[in-house]
């Protein structure tokens, strides 16, 4: 992000979400992203900025691909307090966010098995869909466990 962006205001943020101080790497570059709990589960959230636009001013493809890839992982997170990497990620682009669109994005958790997680996720805006796919998940390090997290099970 340049120095003449700044970040949105907390005020145009939905209640629930909460910061994510990711400022390492690329995901440092893509931000920022915020993050949610609750009983039905977590999903993640960005505000479309000029740095996530296409010369169109929605959405680069690459940026919700990225978001799509932190936010459907993110259920590995939660399910084993662990770093993981993506196996394979399949994306279907079905519409568009607008810079100043509020997108969030989560995953239902499919399957598990030898240590590979198997997500479904969808990313939105509003009532419109932007992205469905399933990705494919390793837990690679435990970690401590974030409030909301499960503590890290390896599978024999």
């Amino acid at each position: 992000m340049s120095d003449d962006e700044q970040a949105p205001p907390e005020a145009d943020i939905p209640p629930g979400y909460e910061a994510l101080d990711w400022r390492r790497g690329f995901v440092g570059q893509v931000g920022p992203l915020y993050r949610r709990s609750g009983p039905d589960g977590a999903s993640m959230g960005f505000r479309v900025l000029p740095h996530h636009a296409n010369g169109m001013l929605n959405a680069h493809g690459g940026m919700l691909m990225t978001f799509a890839d932190l936010s459907w992982g993110h259920v590995v997170a939660v399910e084993t307090s662990s770093y993981w990497v993506t196996v394979r990620l399949m994306c279907d682009f079905l519409s568009s966010a607008r810079v100043g669109d509020w997108v969030e994005g989560g995953g239902e958790l499919l399957s598990r098995a030898d240590d590979l997680f198997v997500v479904r996720g969808r990313v939105w805006c509003g009532e419109r869909l932007l992205m469905t796919g399933t990705g494919i998940f390793k837990p690679i390090q435990p970690r401590e466990p974030r409030p909301g997290e499960k503590a890290f099970t390896p599978r024999s």
